[in-house]
């Protein structure tokens, strides 16, 4: 059973509305699985939960809220499967998220870590096996003055089975 850790950003009600009447047409493989979220922490496998929680419990201690500001999509190619997706990536709170990535993936869980794949910091909202469909929303998106700013205040650990996840712990963050 995979670990992951997620962000669920504290978002505005219009912006949470937004994203999800989005994400409601346009993201087949996520829309039912998980709220809007940062993926901080991609699918661990070979960890006990107990191992997990303290490990993500001592390497987000003291880690500030991270305040962040999206205006921007981009298109991203999956690397595992034939899809494409739609990003919101921000534009503000950008560095502090790659940060607390790395700090996550510092210890225990390092070797698990895909260095062959770049980390982009964001929030999914679209998915097409056909790259045009996505460029074409990218297009769309960035063609509104989209400002999206939020809060990561928390993270939870979950745990990913039969295409749900569901939080074991949230870690208030300072």
């Amino acid at each position: 059973m995979p670990l992951l850790v997620l962000a669920y950003p504290v978002l505005s009600t219009n912006d949470y509305n937004w994203i999800q009447e989005f994400r409601k047409k346009h993201d087949e493989l996520f829309y039912k699985v998980a709220e809007p979220h940062f993926t901080i922490v991609f699918p661990t496998f070979g960890f006990d939960i107990e191992d997990f929680l303290i490990e993500m419990e001592e390497k987000s201690k003291d880690v500030k809220m991270i305040d962040f500001e999206i205006k921007s999509a981009v298109i991203n190619k999956d690397s595992f499967s034939d899809y494409w997706h739609v990003f919101l990536t921000p534009d503000q709170g950008n560095s502090n998220i790659i940060k607390l990535h790395d700090k996550l993936y510092s210890g225990k869980i390092a070797k698990t870590l895909m260095l062959e794949l770049q980390f982009v910091s964001h929030v999914g909202i679209g998915n097409s096996k056909d790259k045009w469909v996505c460029k074409q929303l990218v297009d769309e998106i960035n063609g509104l003055d989209i400002r999206i700013s939020g809060r990561i205040a928390y993270l939870d650990i979950v745990k990913y089975e039969k295409d749900k996840v569901e939080t074991i712990k949230k870690l208030g963050l300072d």
